[in-house]
């Protein structure tokens, strides 16, 4: 096995580099500025065992989300009614950063934390228009198994 040699680029070539990204780093901050939203969907997944909210723009993309886990709850206290109206708290000042004042909700779940986390999020001045529950349902279930022959 011989020596090992590492390609160098030249000063040039980094020069073009470093404008690239440059270039593409200003086009995404304008992108930034050019977007404010004022309207997005508040998706609030309740189980037993924790509280998920995610906020998104109308098309679906990811805004910012928290949860019950993430803001320091453990245990069974993450499935708490208090724990989600912490959750739907954080999840408010990160939108009244971002510009959002209405808000379509889309509840999720069955657990103790779906009507406090809306309470939470209307009191503190977000204009709530639609609430919407997406639970799924099940309709005749799953196929059964075949019947067992010995």
């Amino acid at each position: 096995m011989g020596k090992k040699r590492i390609i160098q680029k030249t000063e040039e070539e980094l020069l073009k580099e470093r404008e690239k990204i440059e270039v593409a780093t200003k086009k995404e901050i304008i992108m930034e500025a050019s977007k404010k939203i004022k309207e997005a969907k508040v998706y609030i997944s309740s189980s037993y065992n924790n509280t998920i909210i995610t906020l998104t723009d109308l098309e679906g993309n990811v805004l910012t989300w928290a949860s019950a886990g993430s803001i320091g709850f453990k245990g069974t206290k993450k499935a708490t009614p208090f724990a989600a109206s912490k959750v739907a708290e954080v999840l408010f000042l990160a939108a009244k950063k971002l510009g959002i004042e209405k808000v379509q909700v889309l509840v999720k779940g069955i657990g103790s934390g779906r009507d406090s986390a809306i309470r939470s999020l209307a009191v503190r001045g977000l204009d709530i228009t639609s609430i919407k529950d997406i639970t799924p349902i099940p309709h005749n279930g799953c196929r059964p198994p075949k019947v067992r022959r010995v």
